[in-house]
């Protein structure tokens, strides 16, 4: 999956059209991948679709137009501990 592709379904599941956003959205993206990578999801996984809702709802959590507020829900949290497990067992 490509970083294009994953910005627009990012965007259909938050509901945001139009690029007005796309470099904001973009950051939120790459903090939340390098958080899932760093956490150790594997490299094969992050190549997949199986990483759309995590990345979506890590994005959602973040944007919060700095009013400092933004941090990662449990939902986020539990989804990226799952796809840690997934390991190098892809399979799409």
């Amino acid at each position: 999956m490509t970083d294009a592709e994953l910005l627009t379904e990012v965007k259909k599941r938050i509901g945001i059209t139009g690029d007005y956003q796309d470099d904001t959205l973009t950051g939120h993206i790459q903090d939340v991948k390098d958080f899932m990578q760093d956490a150790g999801v594997s490299e094969e996984v992050m190549q997949t679709t199986k990483i759309i809702g995590a990345v979506t709802r890590g994005v959602s959590d973040l944007w919060d137009y700095g009013s400092g507020n933004g941090e990662f829900s449990p939902y986020f949290f539990q989804r990226v501990t799952q796809l840690v497990y997934k390991g190098g067992e892809v399979g799409e």
